[in-house]
């Protein structure tokens, strides 16, 4: 398995996730602390990346209040390939909580072979 970790301001710029795709990766993860009005960008974005990258996306996102100016949005996802959510968690659980989700890489190749979308020199 070939894995990579992109930071979560990564997840906007679908480049790095392509190049890292181009080096054979098939799992792609992302930390991040996003903020509530950002928030909503967070599953779109991710569920892009995998479907563009085909690859899976583990994306652990911090939740709650930090202190009294900075709250995490939560919702930590794992995504299939094919951008499929097989797992996520909330925003509202103040204790610690893990996403599981079986990661099948075969899956990763059956999609890359049936829908090929990068050019092969």
């Amino acid at each position: 398995m070939v894995s990579y970790k992109l930071t979560y301001l990564q997840v906007r710029f679908p480049e790095l996730a392509l190049s890292l795709r181009r080096q054979g990766a098939q799992v792609l993860t992302y930390p991040s602390a996003w903020t509530p009005p950002t928030g909503s960008h967070w599953e779109p974005l991710l569920r892009a990346r995998a479907i563009e990258t085909q690859s899976w996306i583990v994306a652990a996102a911090q939740v709650g209040w930090h202190n009294d100016k900075r709250e995490s949005y939560g919702h930590s996802m794992i995504i299939s390939p094919w951008g499929e959510i097989k797992a996520q968690l909330g925003s509202a659980n103040r204790e610690p909580e893990i996403a599981v989700a079986e990661i099948d890489l075969e899956q990763v190749e059956k999609i890359r072979k049936e829908v090929p979308l990068l050019r092969r020199t």
